[in-house]
């Protein structure tokens, strides 16, 4: 499984534009098969940070989704980022 967690950094006054343009990738991510969790949200806190997370069958998956990556549109209202991957080892594998 891959874990994709993090935060972006946005123009306070770009983040819920930026949150509007993410909509239809969470939209298809999630019925994405082998997709099994993704989601951009408002930090509650930090005006200007967007919290990332996302969960994956596999690495095949995982790029099949993001093909070329986001849309100009978006890119460019990102200021930062700090982005991790994780892969992780399913419980039942750990023996």
């Amino acid at each position: 499984m891959i874990i994709v967690s993090g935060h972006l950094r946005v123009h306070p006054h770009d983040r819920d534009r930026f949150l509007e343009l993410s909509r239809p990738a969470v939209s298809a991510a999630r019925t994405t098969a082998g997709s099994h969790d993704f989601a951009v949200s408002a930090d509650p806190v930090d005006d200007d940070r967007v919290n990332i997370y996302e969960r994956w069958a596999d690495r095949d998956t995982l790029e099949a989704f993001r093909g070329d990556g986001p849309s100009d549109d978006i890119a460019a209202l990102i200021a930062n980022a700090e982005i991790q991957e994780f892969t992780t080892v399913p419980s039942d594998a750990r023996g």
